[in-house]
């Protein structure tokens, strides 16, 4: 039987060569918010590796939308050439690249994970975070700033400023971050938005920024471009958002002209308790794709060629988008196709090593 995992996938009039996506993983590897030598690495040999596309780390799309000082930006047009070059790289690897737009919310402000990860105490290197609701993601971050009006307003001009920079730094997918407890899932989830007026309440209230931001990039990103979205598509705690919730928001993103839903989960408060274990995450891809009739990504905890093959050829996900497998092996698809016994072209470069 030919391998699913490894036949193409199009959306819209883009054909991905096969159903393994690289995840964004963010590298705090930046200067003043522009992608380095690192980058260029860490995401050509991606492509190299032979996945299908290639996703930029969270790329912020203000100073203040930063998880940390060191994550890549977009908010300026000196940020675009060093993307340029990157994805100009992964294309000529046969790869499609990917670029996540994001702004971490009342998560923004912190460390490097290996300088411990904490928020940064008060000094010229911090700033402000702005959220929702005022309510700070737990005890050692700082309490953000209610948004207005004003901020909305600015934050949906962002995300479109940053698309337009995707497009000329040659980005052919684009991914909207609502995941993970970052700004857009602020506004999704009920834990995190107590607000009383027309961006808070109920489901329709709460979703309203979050598909004001996909509508308004689906109307300048290319037509013939697809754009995805990153959901957490359950927030793990009785109350918060949950599979429901995200299968409606899916349809509602479906009909605002969003091409994949990236199933992942989590995130927006330290304290939920996270079933973790190999695919836990894929019947979420599972249900929105059968329930919301939308082309689906799964994520979390793949690791095996068989079991990423089982989640495609069984209508689990329409891709798998991996992250720590691919930080472990960059050439996890070659040998993944190997394992399945796909046809699969190598780089030339490597052909003596293909047995």
């Amino acid at each position: 039987m030919e391998s699913k995992l490894f036949s193409e996938l199009t959306l819209r009039k883009l054909t991905f060569r096969n159903r393994v996506f690289v995840s964004p993983m963010c590298q705090y590897s930046c200067e003043d918010g522009r992608a380095t030598d690192w980058h260029l690495v860490h995401l050509g040999s991606r492509a190299v590796g032979g996945a299908g596309c290639v996703m930029t780390e969270a790329v912020a799309v203000s100073p203040e939308g930063r998880i940390s000082p060191y994550d890549v930006g977009l908010w300026s047009d000196e940020q675009i050439q060093p993307l340029r070059r990157i994805t100009s790289f992964i294309s000529a690897q046969g790869a499609v690249p990917g670029i996540q737009l994001a702004h971490a919310g009342r998560k923004a402000g912190t460390e490097a994970p290996w300088n411990g990860g904490k928020p940064i105490p008060e000094s010229s290197r911090a700033w402000q975070p702005v959220a929702p609701s005022p309510v700070p993601f737990d005890g050692s971050y700082k309490t953000p700033i209610e948004m207005t009006q004003d901020r909305i307003d600015d934050v949906v001009a962002r995300f479109a400023s940053a698309a337009r920079r995707s497009i000329e730094a040659g980005f052919q997918v684009v991914e909207l971050h609502m995941a993970h407890g970052y700004l857009l899932h602020e506004f999704l989830s009920p834990l995190s938005n107590r607000r009383t007026d027309t961006f808070g309440g109920d489901f329709e209230g709460r979703i309203r920024v979050p598909l004001l931001v996909a509508r308004t990039v689906r109307e300048l990103w290319p037509d013939s471009l697809p754009v995805f979205v990153r959901v957490s598509a359950t927030d793990w705690i009785d109350g918060g958002w949950d599979l429901e919730q995200t299968v409606q928001f899916a349809k509602r993103l479906r009909e605002a002209g969003v091409d994949l839903i990236d199933c992942s989960s989590g995130g927006l408060v330290p304290s939920a308790v996270i079933p973790e274990g190999p695919g836990y995450q894929t019947p979420f891809a599972a249900a929105v794709r059968r329930e919301a009739d939308i082309a689906t990504g799964a994520v979390g905890m793949i690791t095996d060629p068989f079991q990423a093959e089982q989640i495609v050829a069984t209508g689990g996900a329409d891709a798998v988008i991996m992250g720590r497998e691919e930080l472990r092996d960059p050439y996890w698809p070659l040998h993944a196709a190997q394992a399945l016994k796909a046809g699969i072209a190598w780089p030339r470069q490597y052909l003596r090593a293909k047995r």
